[in-house]
Protein backbone atom coordinates (compact mmCIF):
# COMPACT_ATOMS: atom_id res chain seq x y z
CA UNK A 1 0.00 0.00 0.00
CA UNK A 2 1.04 3.45 -0.61
CA UNK A 3 1.83 4.82 2.74
CA UNK A 4 0.87 8.04 1.91
CA UNK A 5 -3.30 6.97 1.93
CA UNK A 6 -2.81 5.71 4.88
CA UNK A 7 -4.10 8.42 6.97
CA UNK A 8 -7.24 9.35 4.15
CA UNK A 9 -8.06 5.77 4.37
CA UNK A 10 -8.40 5.95 7.78
CA UNK A 11 -10.67 9.24 7.99
CA UNK A 12 -13.26 7.62 5.35
CA UNK A 13 -13.28 4.71 7.34
CA UNK A 14 -13.79 6.17 10.33
CA UNK A 15 -16.16 8.97 8.83
CA UNK A 16 -18.56 6.04 7.81
CA UNK A 17 -19.70 6.09 11.40
CA UNK A 18 -19.33 9.13 12.03
CA UNK A 19 -19.76 13.01 11.58
CA UNK A 20 -18.32 14.39 8.03
CA UNK A 21 -14.84 16.13 7.99
CA UNK A 22 -12.91 17.41 5.25
CA UNK A 23 -11.07 14.71 3.40
CA UNK A 24 -8.86 16.44 1.48
CA UNK A 25 -8.32 19.88 -0.45
CA UNK A 26 -6.83 20.89 -3.51
CA UNK A 27 -6.17 24.95 -4.22
CA UNK A 28 -9.24 26.58 -2.40
CA UNK A 29 -11.11 23.97 -2.59
CA UNK A 30 -11.93 21.12 -0.07
CA UNK A 31 -14.08 17.71 -0.38
CA UNK A 32 -15.42 16.58 3.21
CA UNK A 33 -15.82 12.60 3.75
CA UNK A 34 -19.52 12.88 3.18
CA UNK A 35 -19.11 14.25 -0.32
CA UNK A 36 -16.69 11.43 -1.07
CA UNK A 37 -18.48 8.63 0.55
CA UNK A 38 -21.45 9.93 -1.40
CA UNK A 39 -19.85 9.17 -4.68
CA UNK A 40 -17.73 6.33 -3.19
CA UNK A 41 -21.30 4.21 -2.40
CA UNK A 42 -23.03 5.52 -5.74
CA UNK A 43 -20.52 3.69 -8.10
CA UNK A 44 -20.02 0.95 -5.46
CA UNK A 45 -22.94 -0.83 -5.03
CA UNK A 46 -21.85 -4.27 -4.06
CA UNK A 47 -20.12 -4.89 -1.22
CA UNK A 48 -16.45 -5.13 -0.99
CA UNK A 49 -13.94 -7.96 -0.44
CA UNK A 50 -11.37 -5.56 0.79
CA UNK A 51 -12.81 -2.31 1.47
CA UNK A 52 -9.51 -0.52 2.01
CA UNK A 53 -8.51 -1.89 -0.68
CA UNK A 54 -12.01 -0.47 -2.31
CA UNK A 55 -11.72 2.92 -1.18
CA UNK A 56 -8.23 3.33 -2.29
CA UNK A 57 -9.03 2.35 -5.46
CA UNK A 58 -11.59 4.70 -5.59
CA UNK A 59 -9.68 7.68 -4.02
CA UNK A 60 -7.38 8.17 -6.95
CA UNK A 61 -9.54 8.35 -9.73
CA UNK A 62 -11.94 10.46 -7.63
CA UNK A 63 -9.09 12.68 -7.18
CA UNK A 64 -8.09 12.75 -10.67
CA UNK A 65 -11.79 13.70 -11.23
CA UNK A 66 -11.92 16.69 -9.03
CA UNK A 67 -8.65 18.32 -10.91
CA UNK A 68 -10.03 17.58 -13.91
CA UNK A 69 -13.47 19.24 -13.14
CA UNK A 70 -11.99 21.98 -11.47
CA UNK A 71 -9.60 22.70 -14.01
CA UNK A 72 -13.02 23.01 -16.39
CA UNK A 73 -14.18 25.65 -14.29
CA UNK A 74 -11.01 27.42 -14.30
CA UNK A 75 -11.14 27.91 -18.14
CA UNK A 76 -15.05 28.75 -18.04
CA UNK A 77 -16.48 26.13 -19.15
CA UNK A 78 -19.48 26.28 -16.81
CA UNK A 79 -19.88 29.34 -19.01
CA UNK A 80 -20.40 27.53 -22.39
CA UNK A 81 -24.08 27.62 -23.93
CA UNK A 82 -24.03 24.04 -24.05
CA UNK A 83 -23.18 23.29 -20.74
CA UNK A 84 -25.80 25.68 -19.08
CA UNK A 85 -28.79 24.59 -21.27
CA UNK A 86 -27.89 20.58 -20.55
CA UNK A 87 -28.38 22.21 -16.48
CA UNK A 88 -31.42 24.44 -16.91
CA UNK A 89 -33.50 21.24 -18.95
CA UNK A 90 -32.56 19.02 -15.87
CA UNK A 91 -32.99 21.42 -13.38
CA UNK A 92 -36.63 21.76 -14.97
CA UNK A 93 -37.24 18.01 -15.30
CA UNK A 94 -36.59 17.59 -11.80
CA UNK A 95 -37.73 20.25 -9.60
CA UNK A 96 -41.21 19.17 -8.98
CA UNK A 97 -40.04 15.87 -7.14
CA UNK A 98 -38.14 18.31 -4.90
CA UNK A 99 -41.07 21.26 -4.63
CA UNK A 100 -42.39 19.88 -0.85
CA UNK A 101 -40.08 19.74 2.07
CA UNK A 102 -38.86 16.17 2.30
CA UNK A 103 -39.66 16.29 6.37
CA UNK A 104 -43.46 17.41 5.93
CA UNK A 105 -44.07 14.87 3.39
CA UNK A 106 -42.98 12.38 5.60
CA UNK A 107 -44.88 13.29 8.23
CA UNK A 108 -48.21 13.41 5.88
CA UNK A 109 -47.28 9.93 4.57
CA UNK A 110 -47.00 8.46 7.98
CA UNK A 111 -50.23 10.45 8.73
CA UNK A 112 -51.75 9.11 6.05
CA UNK A 113 -50.69 5.70 6.60
CA UNK A 114 -52.13 5.34 10.03
CA UNK A 115 -55.13 6.75 8.79
CA UNK A 116 -55.87 4.38 6.45
CA UNK A 117 -55.94 1.67 8.78
CA UNK A 118 -59.35 2.49 10.09
CA UNK A 119 -62.64 4.00 9.19
CA UNK A 120 -64.84 6.12 11.32
CA UNK A 121 -68.73 6.39 11.34
CA UNK A 122 -69.87 10.17 10.72
CA UNK A 123 -72.23 12.44 12.27
CA UNK A 124 -72.51 16.08 10.39
CA UNK A 125 -74.24 19.06 11.43
CA UNK A 126 -74.22 22.03 8.81
CA UNK A 127 -75.39 25.56 9.23
CA UNK A 128 -74.78 27.63 5.89
CA UNK A 129 -72.95 30.86 6.19
CA UNK A 130 -75.54 32.93 4.04
CA UNK A 131 -76.04 36.61 3.56
CA UNK A 132 -75.75 37.16 8.02
CA UNK A 133 -72.40 35.41 8.93
CA UNK A 134 -72.63 36.43 12.37
CA UNK A 135 -76.23 35.17 12.72
CA UNK A 136 -75.14 31.77 10.92
CA UNK A 137 -72.21 31.76 13.64
CA UNK A 138 -74.15 32.02 16.37
CA UNK A 139 -76.34 28.75 15.42
CA UNK A 140 -73.61 27.05 14.77
CA UNK A 141 -72.30 27.96 18.25
CA UNK A 142 -75.59 27.40 19.70
CA UNK A 143 -75.28 24.07 18.45
CA UNK A 144 -72.49 23.33 19.42
CA UNK A 145 -73.10 24.53 23.25
CA UNK A 146 -75.95 22.37 23.42
CA UNK A 147 -73.65 19.42 22.41
CA UNK A 148 -71.55 20.48 25.03
CA UNK A 149 -74.71 19.95 27.28
CA UNK A 150 -74.87 16.23 25.94
CA UNK A 151 -78.09 17.05 24.12
CA UNK A 152 -78.59 14.38 21.31
CA UNK A 153 -76.58 14.83 18.49
CA UNK A 154 -78.95 13.53 15.97
CA UNK A 155 -82.32 15.15 17.17
CA UNK A 156 -80.23 18.40 16.91
CA UNK A 157 -79.06 17.22 13.05
CA UNK A 158 -82.57 16.56 12.05
CA UNK A 159 -84.04 20.06 13.38
CA UNK A 160 -81.42 22.22 12.77
CA UNK A 161 -78.65 21.02 10.29
CA UNK A 162 -79.18 22.73 7.17
CA UNK A 163 -78.07 19.66 5.31
CA UNK A 164 -81.02 18.48 3.11
CA UNK A 165 -80.73 14.82 3.83
CA UNK A 166 -80.36 15.40 7.84
CA UNK A 167 -83.87 15.46 7.87
CA UNK A 168 -84.04 11.94 6.58
CA UNK A 169 -80.59 10.76 7.87
CA UNK A 170 -80.43 12.55 10.93
CA UNK A 171 -76.80 13.72 9.94
CA UNK A 172 -75.67 10.33 9.68
CA UNK A 173 -73.53 10.53 6.17
CA UNK A 174 -71.69 7.33 6.62
CA UNK A 175 -68.02 5.46 7.01
CA UNK A 176 -64.97 7.80 5.78
CA UNK A 177 -61.61 6.78 5.65
CA UNK A 178 -58.39 8.68 4.85
CA UNK A 179 -58.97 11.28 1.59
CA UNK A 180 -62.65 10.55 1.24
CA UNK A 181 -63.64 13.74 3.06
CA UNK A 182 -61.43 17.64 2.70
CA UNK A 183 -58.10 17.59 4.79
CA UNK A 184 -59.48 19.91 7.51
CA UNK A 185 -62.86 17.90 7.78
CA UNK A 186 -60.67 14.88 7.49
CA UNK A 187 -58.51 16.45 10.84
CA UNK A 188 -61.31 17.49 12.85
CA UNK A 189 -62.80 14.04 12.56
CA UNK A 190 -59.52 11.70 13.44
CA UNK A 191 -59.12 14.23 16.22
CA UNK A 192 -62.27 13.35 17.88
CA UNK A 193 -62.81 9.94 19.97
CA UNK A 194 -65.55 7.31 19.48
CA UNK A 195 -68.60 9.28 20.86
CA UNK A 196 -67.62 12.75 21.04
CA UNK A 197 -68.06 15.50 18.57
CA UNK A 198 -65.54 17.94 16.61
CA UNK A 199 -65.03 21.52 17.41
CA UNK A 200 -66.81 24.41 15.14
CA UNK A 201 -65.05 23.58 11.75
CA UNK A 202 -65.05 26.73 8.99
CA UNK A 203 -65.50 26.12 5.31
CA UNK A 204 -66.54 28.42 2.75
CA UNK A 205 -69.81 27.69 2.62
CA UNK A 206 -70.38 27.57 6.66
CA UNK A 207 -70.03 25.97 10.16
CA UNK A 208 -69.61 22.06 10.28
CA UNK A 209 -69.43 19.68 13.34
CA UNK A 210 -68.64 16.25 13.09
CA UNK A 211 -69.31 13.56 15.26
CA UNK A 212 -66.65 10.09 15.45
CA UNK A 213 -70.05 7.62 15.75
CA UNK A 214 -67.48 4.47 15.77
CA UNK A 215 -65.11 2.99 14.59
CA UNK A 216 -63.91 -0.18 13.12
CA UNK A 217 -60.36 -1.65 10.78
CA UNK A 218 -60.41 -0.06 7.43
CA UNK A 219 -61.92 -2.66 5.13
CA UNK A 220 -60.06 -1.76 1.90
CA UNK A 221 -61.86 -1.79 -1.09
CA UNK A 222 -64.67 -3.85 -2.83
CA UNK A 223 -64.85 -5.85 -6.14
CA UNK A 224 -68.12 -5.76 -7.03
CA UNK A 225 -70.74 -6.25 -10.43
CA UNK A 226 -74.23 -3.35 -10.33
CA UNK A 227 -77.19 -3.71 -12.07
CA UNK A 228 -78.71 -1.01 -12.15
CA UNK A 229 -82.55 0.49 -13.10
CA UNK A 230 -82.13 4.58 -13.30
CA UNK A 231 -85.21 6.68 -12.32
CA UNK A 232 -85.82 9.01 -15.51
CA UNK A 233 -85.70 12.51 -14.14
CA UNK A 234 -88.90 14.28 -13.07
CA UNK A 235 -90.66 10.62 -12.82
CA UNK A 236 -93.74 9.68 -10.99
CA UNK A 237 -94.73 7.12 -8.14
CA UNK A 238 -96.01 5.03 -10.78
CA UNK A 239 -92.77 4.64 -12.88
CA UNK A 240 -91.03 4.22 -10.19
CA UNK A 241 -93.23 1.24 -8.72
CA UNK A 242 -92.53 -0.65 -12.39
CA UNK A 243 -89.17 -0.01 -11.98
CA UNK A 244 -89.25 -1.65 -8.72
CA UNK A 245 -91.10 -4.78 -9.76
CA UNK A 246 -88.79 -4.79 -12.69
CA UNK A 247 -85.41 -4.79 -10.38
CA UNK A 248 -87.58 -7.15 -8.41
CA UNK A 249 -87.91 -9.39 -10.90
CA UNK A 250 -84.28 -9.40 -12.18
CA UNK A 251 -83.20 -10.29 -8.68
CA UNK A 252 -85.32 -13.41 -8.33
CA UNK A 253 -83.55 -14.50 -11.62
CA UNK A 254 -80.37 -13.84 -10.23
CA UNK A 255 -81.04 -15.61 -6.97
CA UNK A 256 -82.62 -18.66 -9.66
CA UNK A 257 -79.43 -19.23 -11.38
CA UNK A 258 -79.19 -16.79 -14.28
CA UNK A 259 -75.75 -15.37 -15.08
CA UNK A 260 -75.43 -12.00 -13.19
CA UNK A 261 -72.85 -10.75 -15.96
CA UNK A 262 -75.17 -11.46 -18.80
CA UNK A 263 -78.37 -10.03 -17.18
CA UNK A 264 -75.97 -6.51 -16.38
CA UNK A 265 -75.46 -6.00 -19.91
CA UNK A 266 -78.21 -6.58 -21.44
CA UNK A 267 -80.64 -4.82 -18.47
CA UNK A 268 -78.70 -1.97 -16.47
CA UNK A 269 -79.30 1.08 -17.38
CA UNK A 270 -75.62 2.12 -15.69
CA UNK A 271 -74.37 2.10 -19.44
CA UNK A 272 -70.05 2.22 -18.51
CA UNK A 273 -70.21 -0.66 -16.15
CA UNK A 274 -73.25 -2.45 -18.38
CA UNK A 275 -70.46 -3.02 -21.04
CA UNK A 276 -68.04 -5.15 -18.97
CA UNK A 277 -71.22 -7.53 -17.09
CA UNK A 278 -71.88 -4.82 -14.26
CA UNK A 279 -68.05 -4.57 -13.34
CA UNK A 280 -67.41 -1.46 -11.46
CA UNK A 281 -64.00 -0.02 -10.97
CA UNK A 282 -62.59 -0.72 -7.33
CA UNK A 283 -64.09 1.48 -4.31
CA UNK A 284 -63.70 1.59 -0.97
CA UNK A 285 -65.75 3.47 1.58
CA UNK A 286 -67.01 7.36 1.19
CA UNK A 287 -66.84 6.99 -2.19
CA UNK A 288 -70.60 6.69 -3.25
CA UNK A 289 -74.27 7.49 -1.89
CA UNK A 290 -74.60 6.57 2.01
CA UNK A 291 -77.69 4.27 1.20
CA UNK A 292 -75.47 2.36 -1.54
CA UNK A 293 -72.48 1.66 0.73
CA UNK A 294 -74.73 0.64 3.52
CA UNK A 295 -76.24 -1.96 1.57
CA UNK A 296 -72.65 -3.20 -0.03
CA UNK A 297 -70.57 -2.89 2.61
CA UNK A 298 -73.21 -5.29 4.31
CA UNK A 299 -72.29 -8.20 1.94
CA UNK A 300 -70.83 -10.56 4.03
CA UNK A 301 -68.82 -12.96 1.78
CA UNK A 302 -67.62 -13.59 -2.40
CA UNK A 303 -70.67 -13.96 -4.13
CA UNK A 304 -73.33 -12.54 -2.11
CA UNK A 305 -75.92 -10.65 -3.74
CA UNK A 306 -78.27 -7.58 -2.54
CA UNK A 307 -81.88 -7.32 -2.44
CA UNK A 308 -82.89 -4.37 -4.97
CA UNK A 309 -82.23 -0.88 -2.88
CA UNK A 310 -83.01 2.57 -4.08
CA UNK A 311 -81.09 5.75 -4.16
CA UNK A 312 -81.43 8.73 -5.68
CA UNK A 313 -79.39 7.37 -8.76
CA UNK A 314 -82.40 4.28 -8.97
CA UNK A 315 -82.90 0.81 -8.48
CA UNK A 316 -79.54 -1.16 -7.49
CA UNK A 317 -78.62 -5.13 -7.24
CA UNK A 318 -75.21 -5.44 -6.87
CA UNK A 319 -73.21 -8.93 -6.64
CA UNK A 320 -69.84 -8.86 -4.23
CA UNK A 321 -67.03 -10.11 -6.47
CA UNK A 322 -63.93 -9.98 -3.58
CA UNK A 323 -62.37 -7.96 -1.13
CA UNK A 324 -59.38 -5.98 -1.56
CA UNK A 325 -57.96 -5.42 2.29
CA UNK A 326 -56.09 -2.66 3.35
CA UNK A 327 -52.26 -2.91 3.28
CA UNK A 328 -50.62 -2.81 6.71
CA UNK A 329 -47.68 -2.98 5.74
CA UNK A 330 -46.04 0.48 6.44
CA UNK A 331 -43.00 -0.69 4.39
CA UNK A 332 -44.63 -1.45 1.13
CA UNK A 333 -43.53 0.56 -1.44
CA UNK A 334 -46.32 0.11 -4.11
CA UNK A 335 -48.58 1.59 -1.35
CA UNK A 336 -46.47 4.38 -0.30
CA UNK A 337 -46.14 5.13 -3.65
CA UNK A 338 -50.56 5.83 -3.75
CA UNK A 339 -50.34 7.29 -0.72
CA UNK A 340 -47.89 9.93 -1.86
CA UNK A 341 -49.18 10.54 -4.82
CA UNK A 342 -52.85 10.91 -3.42
CA UNK A 343 -51.06 13.71 -1.15
CA UNK A 344 -49.67 15.45 -4.10
CA UNK A 345 -52.78 16.14 -5.46
CA UNK A 346 -54.85 16.58 -2.19
CA UNK A 347 -55.31 19.88 0.07
CA UNK A 348 -52.36 18.47 2.05
CA UNK A 349 -49.84 19.68 0.55
CA UNK A 350 -50.38 22.96 1.48
CA UNK A 351 -49.27 22.21 4.87
CA UNK A 352 -45.94 21.84 3.24
CA UNK A 353 -45.98 24.74 1.22
CA UNK A 354 -46.63 26.68 4.57
CA UNK A 355 -43.04 24.70 5.92
CA UNK A 356 -41.61 26.11 3.07
CA UNK A 357 -42.96 29.58 3.78
CA UNK A 358 -41.53 29.86 7.17
CA UNK A 359 -38.22 28.12 6.29
CA UNK A 360 -37.40 30.62 3.75
CA UNK A 361 -38.60 33.75 6.14
CA UNK A 362 -36.29 32.44 8.98
CA UNK A 363 -33.14 31.05 6.72
CA UNK A 364 -32.72 33.74 4.00
CA UNK A 365 -34.36 36.01 5.71
CA UNK A 366 -37.48 38.44 4.64
CA UNK A 367 -37.45 42.09 5.74
CA UNK A 368 -39.63 44.50 5.60
CA UNK A 369 -38.74 47.80 4.60
CA UNK A 370 -40.51 50.84 6.45
CA UNK A 371 -43.34 51.79 4.63
CA UNK A 372 -47.28 52.24 5.66
CA UNK A 373 -49.88 49.88 4.45
CA UNK A 374 -52.37 52.72 4.73
CA UNK A 375 -49.64 54.35 1.74
CA UNK A 376 -49.58 51.32 -0.17
CA UNK A 377 -53.43 50.73 -0.85
CA UNK A 378 -53.24 54.69 -1.55
CA UNK A 379 -50.88 53.93 -4.52
CA UNK A 380 -52.66 50.76 -5.50
CA UNK A 381 -56.02 52.67 -6.05
CA UNK A 382 -54.40 55.29 -7.77
CA UNK A 383 -53.02 53.01 -10.31
CA UNK A 384 -56.08 50.68 -10.58
CA UNK A 385 -58.85 53.36 -10.74
CA UNK A 386 -57.17 56.12 -10.97
CA UNK A 387 -57.52 58.04 -7.56
CA UNK A 388 -55.33 60.47 -6.58
CA UNK A 389 -52.83 60.10 -3.61
CA UNK A 390 -51.90 62.18 -0.27
CA UNK A 391 -48.89 64.76 -0.86
CA UNK A 392 -47.30 62.90 1.91
CA UNK A 393 -46.95 59.21 0.04
CA UNK A 394 -43.58 59.40 -0.93
CA UNK A 395 -43.97 55.84 -2.35
CA UNK A 396 -43.11 54.63 -6.44
CA UNK A 397 -43.70 51.62 -8.47
CA UNK A 398 -39.73 51.26 -7.75
CA UNK A 399 -39.88 51.72 -4.13
CA UNK A 400 -38.93 47.90 -2.64
CA UNK A 401 -41.67 46.37 0.00
CA UNK A 402 -39.43 43.50 0.97
CA UNK A 403 -36.01 41.36 0.59
CA UNK A 404 -35.19 38.24 0.62
CA UNK A 405 -31.24 37.70 0.87
CA UNK A 406 -30.19 39.69 -2.17
CA UNK A 407 -33.30 39.58 -4.22
CA UNK A 408 -35.58 43.13 -3.47
CA UNK A 409 -39.68 42.96 -4.05
CA UNK A 410 -41.27 46.30 -5.63
CA UNK A 411 -44.51 47.98 -5.57
CA UNK A 412 -43.89 47.07 -9.59
CA UNK A 413 -43.87 43.41 -8.67
CA UNK A 414 -47.11 43.79 -6.21
CA UNK A 415 -48.85 45.83 -8.90
CA UNK A 416 -48.73 43.30 -11.63
CA UNK A 417 -49.78 40.53 -8.99
CA UNK A 418 -52.24 42.16 -8.16
CA UNK A 419 -53.89 43.12 -11.06
CA UNK A 420 -54.03 39.63 -12.46
CA UNK A 421 -55.53 38.41 -8.74
CA UNK A 422 -57.77 41.41 -7.40
CA UNK A 423 -60.84 39.60 -8.02
CA UNK A 424 -62.82 36.70 -6.56
CA UNK A 425 -62.89 33.96 -8.76
CA UNK A 426 -66.46 32.90 -7.92
CA UNK A 427 -67.96 34.99 -10.76
CA UNK A 428 -68.95 37.90 -8.68
CA UNK A 429 -66.58 40.53 -9.46
CA UNK A 430 -66.26 40.96 -6.17
CA UNK A 431 -62.65 42.78 -5.18
CA UNK A 432 -60.65 40.96 -2.75
CA UNK A 433 -59.33 43.10 0.54
CA UNK A 434 -55.65 44.37 -0.16
CA UNK A 435 -54.22 42.38 2.93
CA UNK A 436 -55.61 39.27 1.72
CA UNK A 437 -53.97 40.00 -1.26
CA UNK A 438 -51.24 41.01 -0.13
CA UNK A 439 -50.55 38.39 2.32
CA UNK A 440 -50.91 35.86 -0.98
CA UNK A 441 -48.60 37.52 -3.04
CA UNK A 442 -46.16 37.30 0.04
CA UNK A 443 -46.42 33.88 0.27
CA UNK A 444 -45.96 33.54 -3.55
CA UNK A 445 -43.03 35.31 -3.65
CA UNK A 446 -41.31 33.05 -1.01
CA UNK A 447 -42.28 30.12 -2.85
CA UNK A 448 -40.95 31.39 -5.74
CA UNK A 449 -37.58 32.09 -4.50
CA UNK A 450 -37.33 28.87 -2.53
CA UNK A 451 -38.20 27.18 -6.49
CA UNK A 452 -35.35 29.63 -7.81
CA UNK A 453 -33.06 28.91 -4.97
CA UNK A 454 -33.63 25.45 -3.80
CA UNK A 455 -29.81 24.50 -3.74
CA UNK A 456 -29.82 26.56 -1.04
CA UNK A 457 -32.56 25.10 0.89
CA UNK A 458 -32.13 20.92 -0.35
CA UNK A 459 -29.05 19.26 0.04
CA UNK A 460 -29.92 16.22 -2.33
CA UNK A 461 -31.19 18.22 -4.71
CA UNK A 462 -28.07 20.59 -4.68
CA UNK A 463 -25.73 17.09 -5.00
CA UNK A 464 -27.99 15.92 -7.96
CA UNK A 465 -27.73 19.40 -10.01
CA UNK A 466 -23.63 19.68 -9.13
CA UNK A 467 -23.19 16.35 -10.00
CA UNK A 468 -24.76 16.62 -13.06
CA UNK A 469 -23.02 19.61 -13.99
CA UNK A 470 -19.66 18.60 -12.69
CA UNK A 471 -20.03 15.18 -14.81
CA UNK A 472 -21.19 17.61 -18.11
CA UNK A 473 -17.83 19.58 -17.38
CA UNK A 474 -15.45 16.25 -17.01
CA UNK A 475 -17.16 15.14 -20.42
CA UNK A 476 -16.56 18.54 -21.56
CA UNK A 477 -12.61 18.99 -20.68
CA UNK A 478 -11.65 15.58 -22.29
CA UNK A 479 -13.35 16.21 -25.46
CA UNK A 480 -11.41 19.44 -25.74
CA UNK A 481 -8.40 18.20 -24.52
CA UNK A 482 -8.27 14.48 -25.30
CA UNK A 483 -10.73 12.97 -27.33
CA UNK A 484 -10.61 15.78 -30.10
CA UNK A 485 -6.86 16.27 -30.14
CA UNK A 486 -6.51 12.39 -30.17
CA UNK A 487 -8.90 12.11 -33.43
CA UNK A 488 -7.36 14.88 -35.48
CA UNK A 489 -3.67 14.43 -34.74
CA UNK A 490 -2.35 11.02 -36.20
CA UNK A 491 0.68 11.04 -35.71
CA UNK A 492 0.39 11.52 -31.72
CA UNK A 493 -1.52 8.28 -32.20
CA UNK A 494 0.93 6.76 -34.29
CA UNK A 495 3.61 7.90 -31.37
CA UNK A 496 1.31 6.34 -28.75
CA UNK A 497 0.75 3.04 -30.43
CA UNK A 498 4.77 2.56 -30.79
CA UNK A 499 5.57 3.81 -27.03
CA UNK A 500 2.74 1.43 -25.40
CA UNK A 501 2.59 -1.17 -27.93
CA UNK A 502 4.40 -3.59 -26.30
CA UNK A 503 2.19 -3.54 -23.48
CA UNK A 504 -0.39 -5.09 -25.79
CA UNK A 505 0.60 -8.66 -27.31
CA UNK A 506 -1.36 -11.43 -27.98
CA UNK A 507 0.11 -14.70 -25.79
CA UNK A 508 0.32 -17.91 -27.76
CA UNK A 509 -3.29 -17.86 -29.98
CA UNK A 510 -4.70 -19.47 -32.44
CA UNK A 511 -7.03 -18.72 -35.74
CA UNK A 512 -10.31 -21.20 -34.85
CA UNK A 513 -13.94 -21.91 -35.26
CA UNK A 514 -15.68 -22.29 -31.76
CA UNK A 515 -19.04 -24.17 -31.87
CA UNK A 516 -21.22 -23.58 -28.64
CA UNK A 517 -24.15 -26.61 -29.10
CA UNK A 518 -27.38 -26.68 -27.40
CA UNK A 519 -26.59 -29.81 -25.66
CA UNK A 520 -23.99 -32.99 -25.78
CA UNK A 521 -26.03 -34.45 -28.05
CA UNK A 522 -25.68 -31.99 -31.05
CA UNK A 523 -22.27 -31.68 -30.39
CA UNK A 524 -21.39 -34.73 -30.93
CA UNK A 525 -23.85 -35.19 -34.04
CA UNK A 526 -21.42 -31.48 -35.26
CA UNK A 527 -18.30 -32.55 -34.47
CA UNK A 528 -18.67 -36.56 -35.77
CA UNK A 529 -19.27 -34.40 -39.34
CA UNK A 530 -16.91 -31.67 -39.28
CA UNK A 531 -14.07 -34.67 -38.21
CA UNK A 532 -14.84 -36.60 -41.65
CA UNK A 533 -14.92 -33.09 -43.53
CA UNK A 534 -13.36 -30.34 -42.01
CA UNK A 535 -13.45 -27.97 -45.16
CA UNK A 536 -17.85 -28.15 -44.57
CA UNK A 537 -17.83 -26.71 -41.32
CA UNK A 538 -19.63 -23.76 -42.23
CA UNK A 539 -22.26 -26.17 -43.97
CA UNK A 540 -22.75 -28.55 -41.08
CA UNK A 541 -22.86 -25.45 -38.40
CA UNK A 542 -25.38 -23.46 -40.59
CA UNK A 543 -27.97 -26.76 -41.21
CA UNK A 544 -27.96 -26.37 -37.26
CA UNK A 545 -28.31 -23.10 -37.27
CA UNK A 546 -31.30 -23.05 -34.23
CA UNK A 547 -29.15 -25.22 -31.78
CA UNK A 548 -25.35 -24.08 -32.68
CA UNK A 549 -23.64 -20.75 -32.94
CA UNK A 550 -19.76 -21.03 -34.36
CA UNK A 551 -17.54 -18.08 -33.80
CA UNK A 552 -14.11 -17.91 -35.69
CA UNK A 553 -11.73 -15.14 -34.57
CA UNK A 554 -8.29 -15.70 -33.08
CA UNK A 555 -7.68 -16.73 -29.45
CA UNK A 556 -5.42 -17.10 -26.91
CA UNK A 557 -4.80 -20.92 -26.42
CA UNK A 558 -6.19 -20.28 -22.99
CA UNK A 559 -9.69 -19.90 -24.66
CA UNK A 560 -9.65 -23.03 -26.81
CA UNK A 561 -12.07 -25.29 -24.98
CA UNK A 562 -10.94 -28.61 -23.92
CA UNK A 563 -7.59 -28.01 -25.19
CA UNK A 564 -6.24 -28.47 -21.71
CA UNK A 565 -2.17 -29.23 -22.13
CA UNK A 566 -2.02 -30.63 -25.93
CA UNK A 567 -0.16 -28.60 -28.19
CA UNK A 568 -2.57 -27.15 -30.62
CA UNK A 569 -2.09 -27.87 -34.42
CA UNK A 570 -3.43 -26.60 -37.34
CA UNK A 571 -7.00 -29.16 -38.50
CA UNK A 572 -7.06 -30.30 -34.80
CA UNK A 573 -10.36 -30.82 -33.49
CA UNK A 574 -10.67 -30.64 -29.99
CA UNK A 575 -13.30 -33.08 -28.06
CA UNK A 576 -16.86 -31.61 -26.73
CA UNK A 577 -16.43 -29.78 -23.61
CA UNK A 578 -20.21 -30.08 -21.41
CA UNK A 579 -21.33 -27.82 -18.89
CA UNK A 580 -22.77 -29.35 -16.06
CA UNK A 581 -24.93 -26.62 -14.62
CA UNK A 582 -27.52 -26.88 -18.18
CA UNK A 583 -25.65 -29.56 -20.64
CA UNK A 584 -24.41 -27.04 -23.18
CA UNK A 585 -21.42 -27.77 -24.98
CA UNK A 586 -18.92 -26.54 -26.86
CA UNK A 587 -15.57 -27.27 -28.84
CA UNK A 588 -12.81 -25.52 -31.87
CA UNK A 589 -11.58 -26.49 -35.23
CA UNK A 590 -7.89 -25.18 -35.08
CA UNK A 591 -7.03 -23.36 -38.13
CA UNK A 592 -3.85 -21.57 -37.85
CA UNK A 593 -1.44 -21.33 -35.11
CA UNK A 594 0.70 -18.09 -33.45
CA UNK A 595 3.08 -19.47 -31.53
CA UNK A 596 5.06 -17.00 -30.41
Amino acid sequence: MNKKWLPLIAVLLIAISSSSQTLFTYGKNAVSSKEFLRAYNKNNSKPAADKSKSIRNYLDLYINSRLKIREAYERGYDTLPQIRNEVTNLRNQVIENYMTDPTVMERLLKEAFQRSQKDIHVGHIFISAGDDTAASFKQATDIYNKLQQKEDFAKLAEQFSQDPAAKINKGDIGWITVFTLPYFFENAIYASKPGQHSTLVRSKSGYHIFKNLGERKAVGKMKARQIMLAIPPGSGEATKKELAQKADSIYKRVMAGDDFEKLAKALSNDYVTAITGGSMPDFGVGQYDPEFEKNVWALAKDGAVTKPFETSHGYHIVKRSSMVPVVSDPANKDYQNELRQKINIDQRWQASREVIYHKVVKEAPLKKTDYQEKMLWEITDSLFDRKPVSRGNKLRRETVLFTLRDTSITINDWINFAIRNRYKTDGTATKRPYPELLNEFTHNVVFQYYRDNLELFNEEFRSQMNEFKDGNLFFEIMQQEIWNKANADSSQLIALFEKNKAKYNWQQSADAVIFFCADDEVAKVLHEQIKKTPSSWRTFSDALAEKVVADSSRFEWSQIPNLNKMLPKAGMLTNPLVNSTDNTASFAYIIKIYPQ
